[in-house]
Protein backbone atom coordinates (compact mmCIF):
# COMPACT_ATOMS: atom_id res chain seq x y z
CA UNK A 1 0.00 0.00 0.00
CA UNK A 2 1.48 3.68 -1.47
CA UNK A 3 2.26 5.46 1.69
CA UNK A 4 0.28 8.81 1.50
CA UNK A 5 2.42 13.18 0.96
CA UNK A 6 2.26 15.66 2.79
CA UNK A 7 3.23 18.61 1.03
CA UNK A 8 4.37 21.76 3.06
CA UNK A 9 4.05 24.98 1.95
CA UNK A 10 7.44 26.52 0.81
CA UNK A 11 9.95 27.15 3.41
CA UNK A 12 7.82 25.33 6.38
CA UNK A 13 10.71 22.26 5.97
CA UNK A 14 13.12 24.12 7.68
CA UNK A 15 12.27 23.66 11.25
CA UNK A 16 11.40 20.13 10.84
CA UNK A 17 15.39 20.14 8.72
CA UNK A 18 16.79 22.33 11.56
CA UNK A 19 15.85 18.91 14.34
CA UNK A 20 11.92 20.13 15.35
CA UNK A 21 9.64 17.20 15.34
CA UNK A 22 6.46 18.84 14.42
CA UNK A 23 4.37 20.41 11.63
CA UNK A 24 1.39 22.88 11.93
CA UNK A 25 -1.33 22.77 9.97
CA UNK A 26 -1.12 26.22 8.20
CA UNK A 27 2.14 24.88 7.00
CA UNK A 28 1.02 22.15 5.22
CA UNK A 29 0.11 22.81 1.19
CA UNK A 30 -3.74 22.01 1.54
CA UNK A 31 -4.25 22.39 -2.73
CA UNK A 32 -2.22 19.70 -3.11
CA UNK A 33 -2.41 17.58 0.24
CA UNK A 34 -6.11 18.33 1.46
CA UNK A 35 -5.85 17.55 5.59
CA UNK A 36 -9.16 16.16 5.17
CA UNK A 37 -7.90 13.52 2.98
CA UNK A 38 -6.36 11.87 5.76
CA UNK A 39 -7.09 9.73 8.49
CA UNK A 40 -6.42 10.32 12.29
CA UNK A 41 -3.16 8.70 13.16
CA UNK A 42 -2.57 8.04 9.50
CA UNK A 43 0.86 7.28 8.39
CA UNK A 44 1.99 10.06 5.62
CA UNK A 45 5.43 10.84 3.79
CA UNK A 46 6.36 14.79 4.09
CA UNK A 47 7.81 16.82 1.02
CA UNK A 48 9.00 20.50 0.88
CA UNK A 49 7.52 22.56 -2.01
CA UNK A 50 10.33 20.96 -4.15
CA UNK A 51 8.86 17.42 -3.41
CA UNK A 52 12.28 16.46 -1.41
CA UNK A 53 11.58 14.17 1.33
CA UNK A 54 11.52 15.39 5.15
CA UNK A 55 10.57 12.22 6.41
CA UNK A 56 7.47 10.30 7.62
CA UNK A 57 4.85 11.40 9.97
CA UNK A 58 1.70 10.54 12.16
CA UNK A 59 -1.27 12.65 10.69
CA UNK A 60 -4.20 14.22 12.71
CA UNK A 61 -6.06 16.52 10.29
CA UNK A 62 -8.16 17.89 13.44
CA UNK A 63 -5.27 19.15 14.97
CA UNK A 64 -2.78 22.39 15.31
CA UNK A 65 0.04 20.45 15.36
CA UNK A 66 -1.11 18.03 12.13
CA UNK A 67 1.83 16.08 11.88
CA UNK A 68 4.35 13.99 14.28
CA UNK A 69 7.92 13.13 13.24
CA UNK A 70 8.24 9.08 13.26
CA UNK A 71 11.31 9.15 10.72
CA UNK A 72 13.57 11.72 8.82
CA UNK A 73 13.40 8.09 6.30
CA UNK A 74 10.55 8.41 3.84
CA UNK A 75 8.17 5.04 4.39
CA UNK A 76 8.76 4.81 7.76
CA UNK A 77 5.46 3.66 10.18
CA UNK A 78 4.93 2.89 13.60
CA UNK A 79 5.97 -0.80 13.11
CA UNK A 80 6.60 -3.45 15.67
CA UNK A 81 10.48 -3.01 15.43
CA UNK A 82 10.52 0.35 15.76
CA UNK A 83 8.60 0.97 18.84
CA UNK A 84 10.45 -2.02 20.41
CA UNK A 85 13.79 -0.44 19.92
CA UNK A 86 12.77 3.04 20.75
CA UNK A 87 11.52 1.60 24.25
CA UNK A 88 14.57 -0.24 24.64
CA UNK A 89 16.69 2.46 24.46
CA UNK A 90 14.48 4.75 26.41
CA UNK A 91 14.68 2.18 28.93
CA UNK A 92 18.18 1.71 28.35
CA UNK A 93 19.05 5.85 29.20
CA UNK A 94 17.03 5.36 32.19
CA UNK A 95 18.56 2.61 33.92
CA UNK A 96 22.11 4.53 32.83
CA UNK A 97 20.65 7.18 34.78
CA UNK A 98 19.28 5.62 37.86
CA UNK A 99 19.76 2.29 39.95
CA UNK A 100 15.73 1.96 40.90
CA UNK A 101 12.91 1.25 38.78
CA UNK A 102 11.03 4.76 39.46
CA UNK A 103 11.29 7.33 36.44
CA UNK A 104 9.59 8.25 33.41
CA UNK A 105 10.48 5.54 30.82
CA UNK A 106 8.80 7.21 27.67
CA UNK A 107 8.76 11.07 27.49
CA UNK A 108 7.17 11.94 24.04
CA UNK A 109 8.98 13.23 21.38
CA UNK A 110 12.26 12.98 22.54
CA UNK A 111 12.26 9.31 22.89
CA UNK A 112 10.88 9.13 19.28
CA UNK A 113 7.41 8.39 20.47
CA UNK A 114 5.19 11.49 20.36
CA UNK A 115 2.13 11.43 22.41
CA UNK A 116 3.49 8.29 24.78
CA UNK A 117 4.44 9.08 28.21
CA UNK A 118 5.42 6.08 30.58
CA UNK A 119 5.82 5.97 34.03
CA UNK A 120 7.50 3.24 35.73
CA UNK A 121 7.13 2.49 39.51
CA UNK A 122 8.70 -0.39 40.04
CA UNK A 123 6.03 -3.23 38.68
CA UNK A 124 3.72 -1.11 37.66
CA UNK A 125 3.36 1.10 34.42
CA UNK A 126 1.12 4.44 34.19
CA UNK A 127 0.95 4.57 30.44
CA UNK A 128 -0.81 8.30 29.09
CA UNK A 129 -1.61 8.29 25.05
CA UNK A 130 -2.33 11.68 24.06
CA UNK A 131 -1.66 11.20 19.94
CA UNK A 132 -3.99 9.41 17.23
CA UNK A 133 -0.69 7.97 15.66
CA UNK A 134 0.39 6.38 19.05
CA UNK A 135 -3.33 5.14 20.56
CA UNK A 136 -3.45 3.21 16.80
CA UNK A 137 -0.82 0.95 17.70
CA UNK A 138 -1.50 0.76 21.44
CA UNK A 139 -1.63 -2.70 21.76
CA UNK A 140 2.07 -3.18 19.96
CA UNK A 141 3.01 -0.69 22.91
CA UNK A 142 1.34 -2.44 25.59
CA UNK A 143 3.01 -6.09 24.08
CA UNK A 144 6.54 -4.69 24.22
CA UNK A 145 6.57 -2.84 27.60
CA UNK A 146 5.38 -6.49 29.32
CA UNK A 147 8.24 -8.35 26.96
CA UNK A 148 10.67 -5.71 28.04
CA UNK A 149 10.16 -5.00 31.86
CA UNK A 150 7.53 -8.02 32.72
CA UNK A 151 5.58 -5.80 35.18
CA UNK A 152 2.97 -6.73 37.73
CA UNK A 153 0.18 -4.49 35.69
CA UNK A 154 -0.07 -1.56 33.52
CA UNK A 155 -2.97 1.24 33.85
CA UNK A 156 -3.69 3.77 31.10
CA UNK A 157 -4.08 7.16 32.64
CA UNK A 158 -6.00 8.64 29.60
CA UNK A 159 -7.64 10.99 30.81
CA UNK A 160 -5.39 13.80 29.78
CA UNK A 161 -6.78 17.09 28.39
CA UNK A 162 -4.52 16.55 24.95
CA UNK A 163 -6.39 13.91 24.03
CA UNK A 164 -9.82 15.88 23.50
CA UNK A 165 -7.91 17.96 20.76
CA UNK A 166 -6.71 14.77 19.00
CA UNK A 167 -10.34 13.25 19.05
CA UNK A 168 -9.79 10.96 21.32
CA UNK A 169 -11.89 9.48 24.03
CA UNK A 170 -11.06 10.05 28.15
CA UNK A 171 -10.86 6.71 29.78
CA UNK A 172 -8.76 4.98 32.93
CA UNK A 173 -8.58 1.32 32.55
CA UNK A 174 -6.33 -1.20 33.60
CA UNK A 175 -4.94 -2.33 30.30
CA UNK A 176 -2.80 -5.84 31.75
CA UNK A 177 -2.39 -7.37 35.27
CA UNK A 178 -3.04 -5.69 37.93
CA UNK A 179 -2.88 -2.71 39.35
CA UNK A 180 -3.35 -1.45 43.42
CA UNK A 181 -4.77 1.39 43.98
CA UNK A 182 -1.24 3.02 45.78
CA UNK A 183 1.59 1.85 44.27
CA UNK A 184 5.38 2.42 46.26
CA UNK A 185 8.13 4.75 44.35
CA UNK A 186 11.32 5.72 45.96
CA UNK A 187 12.73 9.22 45.36
CA UNK A 188 16.16 10.82 46.60
CA UNK A 189 16.46 7.97 49.03
CA UNK A 190 12.61 8.73 50.50
CA UNK A 191 9.58 6.46 50.23
CA UNK A 192 6.15 7.38 49.16
CA UNK A 193 3.01 6.17 48.07
CA UNK A 194 0.62 7.34 45.38
CA UNK A 195 -2.91 6.76 43.96
CA UNK A 196 -2.22 5.82 40.40
CA UNK A 197 -6.44 5.46 39.36
CA UNK A 198 -7.51 9.01 41.37
CA UNK A 199 -4.20 11.24 41.39
CA UNK A 200 -2.96 14.00 39.32
CA UNK A 201 -1.82 12.79 35.86
CA UNK A 202 0.38 9.44 35.55
CA UNK A 203 -0.24 9.71 39.43
CA UNK A 204 3.01 10.95 40.44
CA UNK A 205 5.30 13.95 38.99
CA UNK A 206 9.06 12.60 38.77
CA UNK A 207 10.28 16.21 36.53
CA UNK A 208 11.29 18.48 39.34
CA UNK A 209 13.08 15.31 41.38
CA UNK A 210 16.76 17.12 40.94
CA UNK A 211 15.44 19.98 42.06
CA UNK A 212 13.12 18.41 45.53
CA UNK A 213 16.92 17.25 46.27
CA UNK A 214 18.72 20.66 45.84
CA UNK A 215 16.21 22.06 47.89
CA UNK A 216 16.38 19.13 50.87
CA UNK A 217 20.14 19.72 50.94
CA UNK A 218 19.32 23.45 52.41
CA UNK A 219 16.92 21.83 54.72
CA UNK A 220 18.70 21.19 57.77
CA UNK A 221 17.31 22.19 60.63
CA UNK A 222 14.88 24.50 59.19
CA UNK A 223 11.44 25.34 59.01
CA UNK A 224 10.28 24.41 55.69
CA UNK A 225 6.47 25.63 53.54
CA UNK A 226 5.80 23.53 50.78
CA UNK A 227 2.85 24.95 48.58
CA UNK A 228 0.89 22.88 46.14
CA UNK A 229 2.51 20.30 48.00
CA UNK A 230 0.78 17.07 46.09
CA UNK A 231 1.69 13.81 48.27
CA UNK A 232 4.32 16.16 49.65
CA UNK A 233 7.48 15.45 46.97
CA UNK A 234 9.73 18.81 48.38
CA UNK A 235 8.13 18.45 52.07
CA UNK A 236 8.97 14.90 52.89
CA UNK A 237 12.30 15.15 50.73
CA UNK A 238 13.75 18.03 52.82
CA UNK A 239 12.06 16.82 55.87
CA UNK A 240 14.21 12.96 55.03
CA UNK A 241 17.44 15.88 55.03
CA UNK A 242 17.15 17.20 58.29
CA UNK A 243 14.42 19.93 58.33
CA UNK A 244 12.72 20.02 62.05
CA UNK A 245 9.15 21.37 60.85
CA UNK A 246 7.87 20.60 57.37
CA UNK A 247 4.28 22.64 56.14
CA UNK A 248 2.87 21.45 53.45
CA UNK A 249 -0.26 23.06 51.57
CA UNK A 250 -2.68 22.03 49.21
CA UNK A 251 -6.28 22.20 48.06
CA UNK A 252 -7.14 18.76 48.06
CA UNK A 253 -7.95 16.80 50.87
CA UNK A 254 -6.74 13.49 49.45
CA UNK A 255 -3.48 14.27 48.25
CA UNK A 256 -2.76 15.79 52.13
CA UNK A 257 -3.72 12.65 53.40
CA UNK A 258 -1.12 11.00 51.02
CA UNK A 259 1.31 13.33 52.85
CA UNK A 260 0.72 12.56 56.62
CA UNK A 261 0.91 8.80 55.25
CA UNK A 262 4.15 9.61 53.74
CA UNK A 263 5.66 11.20 56.21
CA UNK A 264 4.11 8.17 58.66
CA UNK A 265 5.91 5.84 56.47
CA UNK A 266 9.66 7.77 56.48
CA UNK A 267 9.25 8.45 60.33
CA UNK A 268 8.52 12.01 59.87
CA UNK A 269 5.08 12.28 60.86
CA UNK A 270 6.24 14.35 64.06
CA UNK A 271 7.50 17.30 61.95
CA UNK A 272 4.96 17.31 59.28
CA UNK A 273 1.80 19.39 59.67
CA UNK A 274 -0.75 19.94 56.35
CA UNK A 275 -3.08 23.25 55.31
CA UNK A 276 -6.09 22.42 52.76
CA UNK A 277 -7.64 25.07 51.34
CA UNK A 278 -6.59 27.77 48.46
CA UNK A 279 -3.03 28.51 48.35
CA UNK A 280 -3.53 32.22 47.93
CA UNK A 281 -5.45 32.47 50.77
CA UNK A 282 -3.58 30.21 52.94
CA UNK A 283 -0.46 32.22 52.38
CA UNK A 284 -2.55 35.50 52.87
CA UNK A 285 -3.53 33.81 56.42
CA UNK A 286 0.24 32.71 57.48
CA UNK A 287 1.27 36.40 57.04
CA UNK A 288 -1.56 38.01 58.83
CA UNK A 289 -0.59 35.54 61.42
CA UNK A 290 3.49 36.65 61.49
CA UNK A 291 4.15 33.32 60.63
CA UNK A 292 7.64 32.57 58.74
CA UNK A 293 9.55 30.01 57.40
CA UNK A 294 13.17 29.56 56.45
CA UNK A 295 12.75 27.77 52.89
CA UNK A 296 9.25 28.62 51.38
CA UNK A 297 8.82 26.22 48.04
CA UNK A 298 5.78 27.08 45.50
CA UNK A 299 5.47 24.16 42.81
CA UNK A 300 2.14 25.64 41.59
CA UNK A 301 -0.06 23.93 38.61
CA UNK A 302 0.72 25.07 35.03
CA UNK A 303 -0.87 28.68 35.14
CA UNK A 304 -0.03 29.23 31.64
CA UNK A 305 -1.31 26.16 29.46
CA UNK A 306 -1.78 28.31 25.99
CA UNK A 307 -0.05 31.20 24.95
CA UNK A 308 -3.29 33.40 25.17
CA UNK A 309 -3.27 32.34 28.64
CA UNK A 310 0.07 34.45 29.13
CA UNK A 311 -0.80 37.77 30.57
CA UNK A 312 -2.96 36.05 33.05
CA UNK A 313 -0.97 33.59 33.87
CA UNK A 314 1.68 35.59 34.36
CA UNK A 315 -0.26 37.75 36.72
CA UNK A 316 -0.52 34.77 38.93
CA UNK A 317 2.57 33.34 38.96
CA UNK A 318 3.88 36.92 40.03
CA UNK A 319 1.17 37.51 42.60
CA UNK A 320 2.59 33.53 44.09
CA UNK A 321 5.73 35.29 44.27
CA UNK A 322 4.90 38.16 45.91
CA UNK A 323 3.00 35.99 48.69
CA UNK A 324 5.72 33.97 48.59
CA UNK A 325 8.80 36.09 49.51
CA UNK A 326 6.86 37.87 52.20
CA UNK A 327 6.85 34.63 54.39
CA UNK A 328 10.91 33.58 54.12
CA UNK A 329 13.01 34.46 57.27
CA UNK A 330 15.53 36.93 56.48
CA UNK A 331 18.69 35.12 55.05
CA UNK A 332 15.87 32.28 54.04
CA UNK A 333 14.92 30.42 50.69
CA UNK A 334 12.50 31.25 48.41
CA UNK A 335 12.11 27.95 45.69
CA UNK A 336 10.08 29.43 42.98
CA UNK A 337 9.20 26.61 40.69
CA UNK A 338 7.17 26.35 37.26
CA UNK A 339 5.85 23.66 35.05
CA UNK A 340 4.32 25.95 32.63
CA UNK A 341 6.15 25.50 28.99
CA UNK A 342 4.98 29.34 27.98
CA UNK A 343 6.70 31.05 31.68
CA UNK A 344 10.62 31.90 29.99
CA UNK A 345 13.41 31.28 32.56
CA UNK A 346 14.05 35.15 32.25
CA UNK A 347 10.33 35.69 33.20
CA UNK A 348 10.26 34.16 36.34
CA UNK A 349 13.56 34.99 36.95
CA UNK A 350 12.84 39.23 36.45
CA UNK A 351 9.63 37.94 38.81
CA UNK A 352 11.89 37.24 41.36
CA UNK A 353 13.55 40.52 40.68
CA UNK A 354 10.16 42.37 40.94
CA UNK A 355 9.27 40.64 43.94
CA UNK A 356 12.16 41.46 45.82
CA UNK A 357 11.85 45.62 44.69
CA UNK A 358 8.07 45.41 45.62
CA UNK A 359 9.25 44.10 49.65
CA UNK A 360 12.30 46.15 49.68
CA UNK A 361 14.26 42.88 49.75
CA UNK A 362 17.70 41.58 48.72
CA UNK A 363 17.38 38.70 46.54
CA UNK A 364 20.50 36.30 45.47
CA UNK A 365 19.79 33.65 42.92
CA UNK A 366 22.31 30.80 44.04
CA UNK A 367 21.16 28.32 41.80
CA UNK A 368 18.46 27.39 39.08
CA UNK A 369 17.06 23.76 38.25
CA UNK A 370 15.62 21.86 35.26
CA UNK A 371 13.91 18.87 35.02
CA UNK A 372 15.53 15.31 35.36
CA UNK A 373 17.55 13.09 33.27
CA UNK A 374 14.38 11.10 32.92
CA UNK A 375 12.91 13.92 30.64
CA UNK A 376 15.83 14.46 28.33
CA UNK A 377 15.16 17.86 25.77
CA UNK A 378 15.50 18.29 22.64
CA UNK A 379 17.51 20.59 21.49
CA UNK A 380 15.15 21.61 18.79
CA UNK A 381 12.05 21.59 20.39
CA UNK A 382 11.81 23.71 23.47
CA UNK A 383 8.36 22.21 24.08
CA UNK A 384 10.34 19.23 25.78
CA UNK A 385 11.85 21.62 28.21
CA UNK A 386 8.70 22.79 30.67
CA UNK A 387 10.19 22.59 33.96
CA UNK A 388 12.20 25.52 35.64
CA UNK A 389 13.25 26.39 39.26
CA UNK A 390 14.84 29.14 41.04
CA UNK A 391 16.97 29.17 44.37
CA UNK A 392 17.12 32.58 45.88
CA UNK A 393 18.36 33.94 49.29
CA UNK A 394 15.83 36.61 50.49
CA UNK A 395 17.59 39.26 52.79
CA UNK A 396 16.23 42.92 53.69
CA UNK A 397 16.79 45.51 51.33
CA UNK A 398 20.07 47.62 51.68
Amino acid sequence: MTTPTLHLNKGAERRIRSGHHWIYNNEVDQSASPLKGFAPGQVANAVDFRGKPVGSFMVNPHALICARLISRQADRGLTSSLVKNRLKQALALRQMCYDAPYYRWVYGDSDGLSGLVVDRFGDVLSVQVSTAGIEACLDNILEHLIRLVQPKGILLKNDGKMRSVEGLESYVRVAYGEVPDQVLLIENGVSFEAPLMTGQKTGWFYDHRPNRQLAASFARDKTVLDVFSYLGGWGLTAGSQGAKAVTCVDASALALNGVLENARRNGLEDRVTTHEGDAFDILQTLHSDKQRFDIVIVDPPAFITRRKDIDSGERAYQRLNDAAMKLVNHGGLLVSASCSMHLENDRLRDMIRASARKLDRHALILAEGSQGADHPVLPAVKETRYIKSIFAQVTPGF
